[in-house]
């Protein structure tokens, strides 16, 4: 058997939910997007460790328990073992998020 596709699929599935991912491979407009979507309280995320403070917002977000979204109270494990991964990402892409908050500023969410 064969197990380095359903490795690299896992591996996909995991990074999908990554707060760094969202952050800094996607949009600014995605980001503002998801964000309001799980009713977080944040203005806006600074581009440097972007990743870990994304998941802060959905923790700090209105509970949602009638879903399995991110503002889920079931999803709180998963967040802080993201908030763990996201600043080991955070930290990998820190030249390029320092060169991305000088010239763009924070990521704007309303």
């Amino acid at each position: 058997m064969n197990i380095r596709r359903p490795l690299l699929v896992t591996l996909a599935l995991a990074l999908s939910g990554c707060g760094t991912v969202n952050t800094v491979i996607r949009g600014d407009d995605v980001t503002a997007k998801n964000l309001k979507e799980w009713r977080t309280h944040c203005a806006s995320l600074p581009r440097v460790y972007s990743g870990a403070v994304y998941n802060f917002c959905i923790l700090n977000g209105e509970p949602n328990p009638t879903t399995d979204a991110p503002g889920a109270p079931a999803a709180v494990p998963f967040q802080i073992i993201d908030i763990a991964l996201s600043g080991v990402l955070d930290t990998l892409v820190l030249p390029y998020t320092v060169y991305r908050q000088v010239e763009d500023g924070n990521i704007e969410l309303h």
